[in-house]
């Protein structure tokens, strides 16, 4: 069944599903700050080379960066929370695999199976769009999109207390028992939603997708290592945007395919999944720098000689001033729209970085930069999915949200390997190792402020908020509104019979130029309907009722805040003899 903008679930969610959904979003973020305070030990606790170690980092991204779309469209298909508590299970084998190994080959495997919780951040802004009621569902969002950074901003100094203080597989136990606590507390608190989208799971554009992907990203995180100008690097680049394309054009001819291509094309979406790898990139650049430069030590002369721990603690403020931005996010989203919101995260992302040029030289100062940042970025993290989410259907959620958050993890992709390119080579060696210098630290900084420019340039194109009530109504009295909005907003009419009598209870139907439905409702007593449009252009308006022939009627509506009157007759039943 799929729910349209005047249908309801038949069961109430509970107060503890926005703090269960959030809470699995930070399991997943500790996940993968795991073995950050360990990173530069693990060849020699996997006894193995540097080079192979990084496989252990890698394959986490690249599992996660496949299983997010994937598990997104199979959320929308099967059910978001039964996708979600799978995504969860997966990660909790992967962590006791990793915890009872100290070999290469059983970590990687382990690792791999971790990432595939990225797919629960998507498929949890899914849920909350189907079971929240419009009044909570911005707040929501915005904790459940920033809980990447929460949970990695809290768990830093957690981690990096375990790894001081215990055997280092204790942090894979710690993660393990994270995660049935998470899918134990979504059991029991999370209703599944009943919003389903039509047609079947697209196994080749899954297959091409990865590929695709996998052929991305490998030489981004290898890259360093293989050499930029490698056979092998460029071969794989080359690869992959031939592997995409064909994928592309492939997606573009089935009914129903993983990725619908034509909704990512929206200026809505489009706009919103290329700022996203920007947002990306600025949240990673703070990551990388800020521990090391706080843990170098001071005969250095630009090191702050911290510890792990303290280093964590003082980068933490980041991952907590997101969260408290959340309920800011949803005051300022709905008087002004998350397009704004976004705007105005990424100018304080800016200032942040630019004031954080001249703030290296001192520890509190490492601290102003996190609580800056910190805001910034949670204002933007909870704007994406706002945006995604006002411009496809409902059915489209958790895929649409899958894509969003891949593109932001091809923006940390993208960040790691070029921070870490221009930190290896800006760095100065003492008795045979290579230590950053504050010079790539301020040329990160510099860099990070040139994606959040050209992220601010991408968020500028997109169109202005539509106020259209995609949402489903959480009262009678939000109903009415909704259907007053619609009365404004979109194609109204009636629905006649061939004498010209109003037909009450009628099924009028929206198709977008996709063949998609857009939209349903029934017309009233009078035969009197309102539908709202998602974005100017062509439409089909179909209507069916009992006892009348079925007619399709086609329309343009030419978008802004205006109503297209339209009349649909229905045609006489054919009677044959």
């Amino acid at each position: 069944m799929t729910f349209t903008p005047n249908d309801r679930p038949t069961r109430s969610p509970s107060g503890t599903v926005v703090p269960v959904l959030a809470f699995a979003g930070i399991v997943v973020a500790v996940m993968q700050t795991l073995l950050v305070p360990v990173i530069k030990d693990l060849p020699q606790l996997l006894d193995t080379s540097p080079a192979d170690a990084t496989w252990v980092l890698t394959s986490t991204l690249l599992s996660g960066a496949v299983a997010t779309p994937i598990m997104g469209r199979l959320g929308d298909l099967h059910g978001k929370r039964r996708l979600l508590v799978l995504s969860l299970a997966v990660m909790v084998v992967g962590a006791l695999i990793s915890a009872l190994t100290s070999a290469l080959i059983p970590m990687i495997v382990g690792r791999t199976l971790q990432g595939f919780a990225m797919g629960a951040i998507p498929l949890g802004i899914g849920l909350m769009r189907d079971l929240l009621p419009r009044e909570r569902l911005g707040s929501a969002m915005a904790l459940m999109s920033s809980s990447i950074g929460v949970g990695g901003g809290l768990a830093l100094p957690a981690a990096a207390l375990v790894a001081q203080h215990s055997d280092w597989h204790a942090l894979f136990y710690g993660a393990a028992g994270l995660g049935v606590l998470a899918i134990a507390l979504t059991l029991i608190a999370v209703p599944e939603s009943s919003v389903r989208a039509k047609g079947s799971f697209d196994l080749p554009g899954a297959f091409g997708l990865s590929a695709g992907l996998v052929l991305f990203l490998l030489p981004i995180t290898k890259g360093s290592d293989w050499g930029w100008t490698s056979g092998t690097t460029l071969g794989l680049f080359a690869a992959a945007a031939v592997v995409l394309v064909l994928w592309g054009v492939m997606e573009l001819r089935r009914a129903a395919p993983l990725v619908d291509l034509r909704t990512t094309a929206r200026p809505a979406v489009l706009f919103t999944n290329l700022a996203s790898i920007m947002v990306g990139v600025s949240f990673f650049v703070v990551s990388l720098v800020l521990p090391q430069l706080l843990q170098l030590p001071t005969s250095t002369g630009y090191g702050l000689g911290q510890s792990m721990v303290v280093a964590g603690l003082l980068v933490a403020p980041l991952g907590l001033t997101m969260m408290i931005t959340a309920p800011v996010y949803a005051r300022l989203s709905a008087r002004h729209g998350p397009r704004t919101t976004l705007i105005l995260g990424l100018l304080i992302i800016g200032i942040g970085y630019g004031a954080g040029l001249g703030l290296m030289s001192a520890a509190w100062q490492a601290l102003v930069i996190s609580v800056l940042l910190g805001a910034g970025i949670g204002l933007a993290y909870s704007s994406l999915p706002a945006l995604i989410i006002g411009a496809v259907p409902a059915e489209e959620t958790g895929a649409a949200n899958g894509l969003n958050t891949l593109m932001r993890s091809v923006g940390t992709s993208v960040s790691s390997a070029v921070i870490g390119m221009v930190l290896a080579n800006t760095a100065t060696t003492v008795n045979g190792v290579a230590i950053p210098t504050l010079h790539g630290f301020r040329l990160s900084f510099l860099i990070a402020t040139g994606a959040v420019a050209l992220g601010l340039l991408l968020a500028l194109f997109l169109p202005k908020p539509d106020r259209t009530p995609l949402l489903r109504a959480s009262s009678e009295e939000e109903a009415g509104l909704a259907r007053a909005e619609a009365v404004l907003r979109g194609f109204r009419g009636r629905v006649l019979d061939p004498a010209g009598l109003p037909v009450a209870r009628a099924r009028v139907t929206l198709i977008d130029r996709g063949g998609r439905r857009a939209g349903s409702t029934l017309s009233a007593e009078d035969g009197s309907y309102a539908l709202p449009v998602p974005a100017a252009g062509p439409y089909v308006l179909a209507a069916q009722a009992p006892g009348h022939a079925p007619l399709a009627s086609s329309a343009t509506h030419p978008g802004a805040e205006r109503a297209v009157d339209l009349d649909l007759s229905l045609p006489a039943r054919q009677v044959v003899a």
